[in-house]
């Protein structure tokens, strides 16, 4: 068995009773599947077999070192958006011609870090941001491969809080602009503007907005060659979404792949969540069962700042125990122990009844889980456990007290 499931009544993990993990680590608890990691991955390098390709594994969705470093054994590149991501891809060992630096607001520092690195490219998202890498690419005596990123005004239909391809939102160049953009480019030292790319949201379960994007960017790049522009990638991406409705590797592929197939530019796709996001589970432990005014509560050990994506979007994970379940059921709120109201993780829901001590799971937190997390009310960070082959290795461990407080100062 691949992934989350349930045995004997018992849900598991690659056949890992998931209890017994609770009982071994304690709770809060993340805990991922190796082979469905290293399944998803394969799906996407698969469905783009067809094609001069490679699958830039979103860092940002779940940068655990431990993943990271099984990724790069599978052959994945990495895109990364901050130094401390691109710390870790290399780390990992993740070699840099297949890296891309994304992000809008990089420091400079990180793109003296990027410089230096080598890699396969530095997304830049404006004028200014163009004119830094090549000071610092000049300064070190080095050439910076460069790709634009663009903004094609495009919908994604997703959250307005994780939406990027609109022209209200912030990232990329419109790119109307491109082309003016590229002709900035040959006055400046140190700089080879190599791709161009395009990422217009996360959690899309249309592939209109993928294909259009396609489109578009392969356009801009047949015209941009045309120029005398040395093209040789067009980045499509990533933000598929997970869950019911959500698109394959294999629809992904048929969707942004039809106007780029006959290109002589390689194909790059950043896909995290969808690598990741089924991937792992959160384990909470039930602390108590309230009933105020009618209204039913679970209250569990996790809190908004183990896994904030419900409190941040709204987001509704499934629920369920991780033992045998009741044959009673309750509609509840399912409630973190944070001061905030908004430490909730499902309202209104249906589930079997649990019983104080109980174990549940919240499904789907693989990606965007333990990178957000905080320690908000001082509260430590969860440990991170992988399963692989059957065992489980504890990949990170849980924070102390100690952790916490060792960067203060009186």
């Amino acid at each position: 068995m691949t992934g989350f499931g349930r045995r004997d009544g018992l849900l598991v993990c690659d056949g890992v009773p998931l209890e017994t993990l609770a009982r071994d680590h304690g709770t809060p608890l993340y805990v991922y599947s190796g082979a469905a990691i290293d399944e998803s991955f394969r799906r996407f390098d698969a469905a783009f077999a067809a094609v001069p390709h490679l699958v830039c594994y979103a860092a940002k969705a779940n940068s655990a070192r431990a993943i990271l470093a099984r990724l790069a054994r599978l052959g994945a590149g990495a895109d990364v958006v901050s130094g401390g991501e691109l710390r870790a891809a290399l780390a990992a060992g993740i070699s840099p011609e297949r890296i891309v630096f994304s992000g809008v607001g990089k420091t400079d520092d990180e793109i003296a870090a990027g410089v230096a690195a080598g890699l396969l490219a530095i997304h830049v998202e404006s004028v200014r941001e163009l004119e830094k890498v090549s000071a610092a690419a000049a300064a070190s005596g080095t050439v910076a491969r460069v790709a634009l990123r663009v903004n094609p005004d495009i919908d994604a239909r997703s959250h307005p809080h994780i939406s990027t391809g609109l022209s209200e939102n912030k990232f990329g160049v419109d790119i109307a602009r491109a082309r003016e953009v590229f002709e900035r480019s040959r006055a400046l030292p140190g700089v080879r503007m190599a791709g161009v790319q395009a990422h217009v949201g996360s959690q899309i379960f249309d592939e209109a907005p993928l294909s259009r994007t396609a489109c578009e960017l392969a356009t801009l790049a047949v015209s941009l060659a045309a120029a005398g522009f040395p093209i040789e990638t067009v980045d499509v991406g990533g933000g598929l979404g997970i869950g019911d409705g959500a698109l394959t590797p294999e629809a992904y592929a048929a969707a942004v792949l039809p106007p780029l197939r006959p290109l002589p530019f390689r194909v790059l796709v950043e896909p995290g969540r969808a690598i990741v996001g089924r991937a792992g589970v959160l384990l909470t432990r039930v602390l108590y069962l309230k009933r105020e005014r009618e209204k039913n509560f679970v209250v569990v050990d996790a809190g908004m700042n183990d896994f904030l994506r419900p409190a941040l979007y709204g987001a509704a994970h499934a629920i369920e125990p991780a033992g045998r379940p009741s044959d009673e059921s309750v509609f509840t709120d399912v409630v973190g122990p944070v001061c905030e109201t908004g430490d909730a993780f499902l309202r209104d829901a249906v589930l079997p009844l649990p019983r104080e001590g109980d174990v549940l799971a919240i499904h789907d937190a693989g990606a965007y889980g333990h990178v957000m997390a905080s320690n908000y009310n001082f509260r430590p960070r969860p440990a991170e456990v992988l399963v692989d082959g059957g065992a489980a290795r504890v990949i990170r461990r849980r924070e102390a007290h100690e952790d916490l407080v060792r960067l203060e100062a009186e």
